[in-house]
Order: C-alpha cells, then sequence, then structure tokens
C-alpha cells in the first residue's frame, strides 16, 4: 500500500513519494548489488533538508554499494498513515520518532527492531556517542527502540517592536499571573497577543501540559501515569485547566485561530500579527518559512523566555517540557541503515546541523554547535532543567493523547471546565489499562 502524499525536490537529490518509490527502486535495478535504505521523514525546510542530502552524499561516496533514498510524508499525514505503512510492503528502514508512549506502543506491535545490541556493540562505542539522558528516554523495560537526534524545548517567542508597541517587557513575565497581565496589555493596546494553532489541537496542549507540570510538578504528573492517587483527577491538574481556562477567556489568539494549523499559526506570528507563540526551539527558522513574504520577522526581533512559574505551585520553574526526537528502526532493516544511522547521528554531523540551526545536539561533544542566540538560550535553559517532560500527548500514548489535545482547546475557548477535562482524560487512561 502506497500513503505518500507530495513528493518535492530540494537541492540536487529528488525527495520521492512512497508511490513513486517503488518504480525507482524497480529502475534502479541495475545499480547491481547496493543495498537500498528507505529514510522516511517530514522535514519541510529546504535548507534542512540540503544539509541531510549532504550527509547523504558525502556517505554513500564512502559507501558506493549503499543507495539513501529520503522519503517524505506531511505531519498530520504521517502519524495518520504510519501505522498502516508499518505493516505495508513500503515499510521505511526507519522513521522519525517523538518518543514517548507512541514509540513504546510501537516497540509492543514488533514492527519495530530493538537496537539495544547495536548500541552496546564494540564496547557500547555507539550508545556513548549519545548523552545518556537522549538513550534513556527512548529506551522501555531495558530495551531501546530508537536512535537518539535531538532534544527539543518549547517555550516562548515574542516579537520584539510588538511588545515596545505595547509597553510590555519579557523580563517582567515571573509568574502565569504576570503572563496574563502582559496578555491584557498587549489586547489594550490593539494587538493580536498570541498565534494560536487551534485547528491541529496539539499547539494548545501545550499549555495545559505546561499549568499541569507547574501546579503539581513532577510527582503529580508521575502519580497520575502510574494510575496512584486521585490520577488526573488531582486538583492540581484541575487547577492547572482553570489556569488554561483563566486565559482563554481573555481572547488571546487570532480571529479563527480553532481551525489554524500549527504552520498557519507560524505565519500569523511571522507576518508580525501576532505578538507571541509558544512554540518549539526552532521557531524563529520556522516562523520565516511560514511567513507571507518567507522571510518572516528578522532574528533580532525575535526574542525568547520561559514559561512561567505559578504562583503556590508544586513545580518548578526550571521544569522543561519538550521532545526527544529519535529515528525508529523497523524489522526488518539492514545492518547499512543502522550504520548509515550512526553516520547521521556523529558528533560531526550533529554540529553541523546545530550551526545550521537545525537542532539541539545529543551526540556527546556536539553542543559548541549551537551558534544561534535563541537556540542557545534553549540549550542553557536545558542544561539547567530540573526535570524534562516529553510532550503529554506523546507520552501518554496516542489514545490519551487524543484526549488531552482535544481537551486542552475545549477548556481555552470555553466549550468545558477543567474537573470535567480531568475526568475525560482520566476516563481515557483507564480505558488503556
Amino acid at each position: 500500500m502506497n500513503f505518500m502524499l507530495k513528493s518535492a525536490a530540494f537541492g540536487g537529490r529528488r525527495i520521492v513519494s512512497m508511490a513513486a518509490a517503488a518504480g525507482m527502486l524497480v529502475a534502479g535495478a541495475g545499480a547491481a548489488s547496493a543495498t537500498t535504505v528507505k529514510w522516511l521523514h517530514l522535514e519541510l525546510d529546504p535548507k534542512n533538508v540540503a544539509a541531510w542530502e549532504d550527509i547523504v552524499k558525502k556517505y554513500e561516496a564512502q559507501h558506493p554499494d549503499v543507495d539513501i533514498q529520503m522519503q517524505f510524508l506531511e505531519n498530520e499525514a504521517f502519524k495518520a498513515k504510519l501505522p498502516t505503512l508499518l505493516q505495508s510492503d513500503d515499510v521505511p528502514d526507519f522513521f522519525f520518532s517523538w518518543g514517548g508512549g507512541v514509540l513504546k506502543q510501537q516497540s509492543e506491535t514488533g514492527a519495530l527492531q530493538d537496537v539495544t545490541a547495536a548500541l552496546d556493540a564494540d564496547g557500547g562505542k555507539l550508545r556513548s556517542a549519545y548523552t545518556p539522558a537522549s538513550v534513556d528516554g527512548l529506551t522501555f523495560d531495558g530495551k531501546t527502540w530508537a536512535i537518539p537526534y535531538k532534544v527539543g524545548l518549547v517555550s516562548f517567542f515574542y516579537n520584539k517592536a510588538l511588545f515596545a508597541k505595547a509597553g510590555v517587557k519579557a523580563e517582567d513575565i515571573k509568574s502565569w499571573a504576570d503572563f496574563l497581565e502582559t496578555v491584557k496589555k498587549i489586547k489594550a493596546a490593539g494587538i493580536v497577543p498570541i498565534a494560536g494553532g487551534g485547528g491541529e489541537k496539539w499547539p494548545i496542549h501545550f499549555y495545559w501540559s505546561y499549568l499541569v507540570m507547574r501546579e503539581g510538578g513532577q510527582k503529580v504528573f508521575e502519580a497520575a501515569k502510574k494510575g496512584e492517587g486521585e490520577g488526573f483527577l488531582d486538583p492540581a491538574i484541575i487547577k492547572a485547566g482553570d489556569d488554561l481556562a483563566e486565559l482563554g477567556k481573555l481572547e488571546p489568539f487570532q480571529p479563527g485561530y480553532l481551525g489554524s494549523t500549527w504552520p498557519q499559526a507560524l505565519g500569523v506570528f511571522g507576518d508580525g500579527k501576532a505578538a507571541i507563540i509558544l512554540g518549539f526551539e526552532a521557531t524563529e527558522a520556522n516562523q520565516r518559512k511560514n511567513a507571507g513574504d518567507g522571510k518572516g520577522l528578522a532574528a533580532d526581533n525575535i526574542g525568547r523566555f520561559a514559561f512561567p512559574a505559578v504562583d503556590g505551585g508544586a513545580g518548578k520553574p526550571t521544569d522543561t517540557l519538550g521532545g526527544l526526537n529519535g529515528w525508529a528502526v523497523t524489522k526488518k532493516a539492514s545492518k547499512e541503515a543502522i550504520d548509515f544511522l550512526a553516520f547521521l547521528t556523529s558528533a560531526e554531523n550533529e554540529r553541523a546541523m546545530a550551526k545550521a540551526g537545525m537542532l539541539l545536539p545529543v551526540a556527546v561533544g556536539a553542543d559548541d554547535g549551537v551558534v544561534n542566540p535563541l537556540l542557545a538560550e534553549s540549550a542553557k535553559q536545558l542544561a539547567a532543567s530540573t526535570w524534562h517532560q516529553n510532550f503529554f500527548d506523546q507520552d501518554l500514548g496516542a489514545a490519551v493523547g487524543r484526549v488531552v489535545n482535544d481537551v486542552s482547546v475545549e477548556i481555552v475557548s470555553g466549550q468545558m471546565n477543567s474537573k470535567d477535562g480531568a475526568q475525560m482524560i482520566q476516563d481515557a487512561f483507564e480505558l488503556e489499562q
């Protein structure tokens, strides 16, 4: 079955659709005994893909018997089609993974390859190439199910010019109450405070997740995940929903945000039509490619600040939320696929990707490649993190994560109260047990 929705050309290498891949394999059959490695990704930025292309060319030059075939699926299609794709004839050798509960569930289907032995071969040479936390985050019950790629951080980014126009300062935002006051002042200045991507729902769950972390701390969230105590009906979690509802009452997002995709929200921010966006560490780069003019805000016009503390909350302001991404290897992937992944994620290549602003590296010794000021700020915050939590919708698994995303949007839009939202999440969690 063929599920590729798009085909695009970046640089000198053709990024093929899954539908075209089979035909290309036939056409390339004359390439003697070359081993084909199929790499499924969802990267849209041509500059990033070009950087990957360069890495592929270097590897293929050193390994003329290996053909790395890059294949692309758009983000939402990737999530929807991947389960079926893994059981099809078009199964890739490796694909992008957000880690967490989704990766754990995939590992339980038998579709993935346990890469523990590969990490521990040659005295643990590959394992020692990555930060311990990055390997641990992709490990369940002593088995590792993906090769680490990058670590991420969700934080606020803001338009400095719009903040100045509204007479507000990022450095004054120390608490959630301060943030709400800032939103009010921005709105009073005739500026849309926040760019929101409610159409895809998961961008809104960042708010609920961080507020749960700030109100309850790690102890409350870990207990809920284990089904202990009051679970997701813990008072701190309900209070987090109340905090989110309070933000929603200010109507802080752009008109029509409930139908906006994440790329559209980035475009709103990049076009200077909203003062703030809560997004990934690569927001500065991503807003450029989604802006109407393809340029977006100048880098020196973008500032950044951490998600603030909540007065009286048990969580620490140094607790962080973000991804731990890796490359999940499928069951029948060749040893060449893992060898290429080791090359792709080497310190040398991760350093180069970091310098290009593509990632915060997991390869040991590659952190000196983070030269972009905003990325460097994210790296500094991560270095001081007291608890780094993977995205809730990933960590809790697809079924519960979907409810978390739905509830987050319904609470902030005033369609549901926080207690009912917590109950829905608890019910979904219990169904999965």
